[in-house]
């Protein structure tokens, strides 16, 4: 074969994931949120270590990720380092050789291992399921071209493992099927993620699109007071203010998870159910490379530990942003360099033969924060008396700090960004 007409022939493939983190406004006549069909995925082969391990390697990603990312973003970042670690596994099923090696580097899980698929079942399970006070909508779904003959053994694994949904598109109708796309994200993501999918990226070459989408809708235990959000000062990097919305808690109800080290302030606020909680750390000083550069899974699990309940006077401001990334370069710097290139890229267990690449990765996301919410469930807070005698702890994030969002049994990470900004 003529290597300069093989780019022309080769077929691509896009993943996409698309991520919204929110904390909604419930009004009174509709104290619990709808909540989707669910239908489990095999978990069969899961084991607790097994589970443990792939949290760990999320974890990892999580933080290599979000290392990479800053060194191009300057302003406010958010992300689900779930959603792409989950997008990206299932690619990563169907490559072989070095391609295989590469993407298994950054992920650090097994290759069609049945625990390790098995651990992906039961995570994706715990997510979905046994919710209480709040909603986790996680998805993921395969468009395969039409008449393009993938792997039974590939597909297979999508669907029983990560629940995938199985859709046929004819990708040269390339405005159609970028509608349909668009419009099964923008359901999972109850309309917050909107027309991720530019028609111009599809083509006849295209031959497979994996979605992954998250979705969570939480409201805090002890809701802030919107009597007491005034007009403050936020700090910015540049030693410039903006003027932002303060969330005050009230002093009444100011128990919190807290902790701190020579330089940070580390802050948990729970959600209704006590299944999720938020981390904000905050560095002492306007610095957050303070914070930036002590994030690693091993200073979480020692701060986690460290966390006691104690009397907070917690000051967030709130926020609302939408990012967009096309990740190629960032996945490329962490070491998945072969997927992209065509003719080089080995995705041979997708479909048997050599002529497969990743054309795309794309990763969209949402975040509002703000004070309203139900009194669901105040009890979850730990109440010790002890900081009763003492000037309580202020914790005012009014200077860039780093937030993530993790769920409490298994510690795996579903959001992590961070505030530079909160007007933008």
């Amino acid at each position: 074969m003529d290597k300069k007409t093989l780019p022309a022939i080769l077929v691509g493939i896009i993943l996409i994931t698309a991520a919204v983190y929110s904390i909604w406004i419930f009004q009174q006549e509709n104290p619990n949120p709808e909540k989707r069909v669910f239908t489990p995925a095999d978990d069969t082969n899961a084991t607790a270590e097994g589970v443990d391990q792939l949290v760990e390697s999320l974890n990892d990603f999580s933080f290599e990720f979000y290392k990479e990312i800053i060194e191009s973003e300057e302003g406010n970042v958010f992300f689900s380092p779930y959603s792409i670690f989950v997008a990206l596994s299932m690619a990563y099923e169907g490559a072989g050789g070095n391609t295989s090696d590469q993407m298994q580097s950054i992920l650090n899980v097994l290759q069609n291992d049945s625990t390790t698929l098995g651990s992906f079942g039961r995570l994706y399970n715990l997510l979905n399921q046994n919710q209480d006070g709040y909603t986790i909508n996680t998805a993921n779904a395969f468009w395969a071209h039409q008449d393009y003959k993938f792997l039974d053994e590939y597909l297979g694994l999508l669907q029983n493992f990560y629940m995938a949904e199985a859709n046929e598109l004819d990708f040269a109708k390339n405005v159609e099927a970028a509608d349909i796309i668009n419009s099964w994200i923008e359901d999972q993501t109850n309309d917050k993620i909107k027309d991720m999918i530019d028609p111009s990226i599809l083509s006849d070459y295209t031959k497979l699109v994996l979605t992954n989408a998250i979705y969570f809708k939480g409201l805090w235990s002890n809701p802030f007071n919107p009597d007491n959000t005034y007009v403050a000062d936020f700090n910015l990097a540049t030693d410039e203010t903006v003027d932002v919305n303060m969330m005050k808690s009230d002093s009444e109800n100011s128990d919190y998870n807290y902790t701190e080290t020579d330089d940070l302030k580390i802050l948990e606020l729970p959600y209704s159910g006590n299944e999720l909680s938020m981390i904000l750390i905050l560095p002492k000083e306007n610095n957050i490379s303070a914070a930036e550069s002590a994030l690693d899974a091993e200073n979480l699990a020692s701060w986690k530990v460290s966390l006691f309940g104690q009397e907070v006077d917690v000051e967030i401001p709130k926020f609302k942003f939408e990012k967009k990334y096309t990740l190629n370069d960032l996945l490329i710097e962490m070491g998945m360099v072969e997927a992209f290139q065509p003719g080089i890229a080995d995705l041979s267990k997708m479909d048997g033969t050599h002529d497969l690449f990743i054309s795309k990765v794309l990763h969209q996301s949402f975040v509002e924060v703000n004070e309203e919410g139900t009194e669901a469930a105040a009890a979850t807070v730990v109440t010790v008396e002890l900081t009763a005698v003492l000037d309580p702890i202020e914790f005012i994030a009014d200077h860039p700090f780093v937030f993530l969002i993790q769920h409490k049994s298994t510690g795996a990470i579903l959001f992590m960004g961070k505030v530079m900004d909160p007007t933008e």
